[in-house]
């Protein structure tokens, strides 16, 4: 049996970006096929908040092998979406000053139902530990109003040799 959503897909406004894929690489290192976040529609830095989406397209690099006329998205690239969500609220609410947050671990990670090229893929996070050292993320995914995925993301802090993210920070 699925969790009580954190908030009714059909509540949330889609329409209402409050950030889109540029300023989501302000905060988020991944680049070309890992940027896995199209927008966030959301964030609650009191509720601890946060959700988003991606616009799964027809041509994803996954689409051709992943399975062959009847493409599925990965599970795996799934849980990346949730991550990249978690990884930019850490960044807004300057949990990370100095770097990004990173994967540390997946528990209670369940898949329930399809993902596929044309959908919109909505996760929504909600922050359960807010530390430095490590953060946990309970996640769940939506495709219009069925909950596809739901599951528990843990991240710790990754800081770069030379204390920057990516090359944009560094005006470079």
């Amino acid at each position: 049996m699925p969790p009580v959503a954190f908030i009714t897909p059909s509540e949330i406004d889609l329409t209402q970006v409050v950030a889109d894929q540029e300023q989501i690489r302000r905060f988020n290192p991944q680049r070309f096929e890992m940027e896995q976040l199209s927008a966030i529609v959301h964030i609650d830095t009191e509720q601890n908040l946060i959700i988003g989406y991606k616009d799964i397209a027809e041509d994803e690099f996954w689409c051709r092998g992943h399975i062959p006329g009847f493409p599925l998205m990965p599970g795996v690239l799934i849980c990346e979406v949730a991550a990249q969500l978690c990884s930019y609220f850490c960044q807004a609410v300057r949990l990370v000053p100095d770097g990004f947050l990173g994967f540390g671990g997946m528990e209670d990670v369940r898949f329930r139902g399809q993902v596929r090229p044309g959908d919109r893929l909505v996760i929504v996070g909600k922050a359960q530990r807010l530390h430095r050292r490590q953060t946990i993320f309970d996640t769940q995914g939506f495709v219009d109003d069925a909950m596809v995925y739901h599951g528990r993301i843990i991240g710790v802090p990754i800081v770069s040799p030379s204390g920057s993210q990516t090359a944009d920070q560094n005006g470079s």
